[in-house]
């Protein structure tokens, strides 16, 4: 009983939250949501934290690039030929700069390694198992995948104040509310110890004040 009420209050400070941050004046841009989730109790060092989580609302659409073996109408592609391009430091930083993900094909997956992992390695990018790796690259399969990586949100916990954008300000309260409460519920299960090593919560658009929410 206790969970069940926990949540509903959660969901109602979040509305109220929300209500607060919409009264602030507007600005000629669509803003990004940010969840701050400030944590206590909780080794960095010991705990390195990698998230994928599926979001049931869309916040953009991703800028996807595809390592793959000829080009495809789907998606922006770097075929093997072009591959002696990227030797230039310049090229491969441009690259990685340009786009927010990267797929490939598994085949190539060892020379998109020696090329490529030097850079796309330390900025979180490489393709992974989880969510980037395909052997066949038909255009259902990659059609299918951007419609998956467009809903994911990809997170690596560095320090004891985590930011990640829930969604933006043109999206109706509810969505931004199932936004929040899916990461929310997501970073719980991987903590160590649970709720315990939540301190609080924040809630802020691009140019706002954070609205703080306790969650014990």
């Amino acid at each position: 009983m206790w969970e069940v009420y926990s949540k509903m209050e959660l969901k109602e400070q979040l509305k109220k939250a929300l209500k607060e941050l919409r009264k602030e004046k507007q600005r000629k841009f669509d803003q990004t949501l940010d969840l701050i989730v400030n944590l206590q109790k909780f080794d960095i060092k010991k705990n390195q934290l990698n998230l994928l989580i599926t979001l049931p609302h869309k916040i953009k659409d991703k800028k996807i690039a595809g390592f793959l073996e000829v080009k495809n109408k789907e998606i922006d592609t770097i075929t093997p030929e072009e591959f002696k391009k990227y030797s230039d430091k310049k090229e491969l930083k441009k690259l990685v700069k340009k786009y927010d993900f990267f797929i490939a094909q598994a085949n190539l997956m060892p020379k998109i390694a020696t090329v490529f992992g030097r850079v796309l390695g330390p900025a979180g990018k490489m393709p992974s198992p989880q969510l980037g790796i395909i052997t066949g690259a038909n255009d259902k399969t990659i059609t299918d995948l951007k419609n998956k990586i467009n809903n994911i949100l990809k997170t690596k916990i560095k320090e004891a104040s985590i930011k990640v954008p829930a969604g933006k300000q043109s999206m109706s309260d509810e969505e931004l509310i199932e936004n929040i409460l899916v990461i929310y519920n997501s970073l719980l299960k991987e903590l160590p110890r649970n709720k315990e090593n939540i301190k609080n919560i924040e809630l802020k658009f691009t140019m706002t004040k954070p609205q703080k929410i306790k969650v014990n």
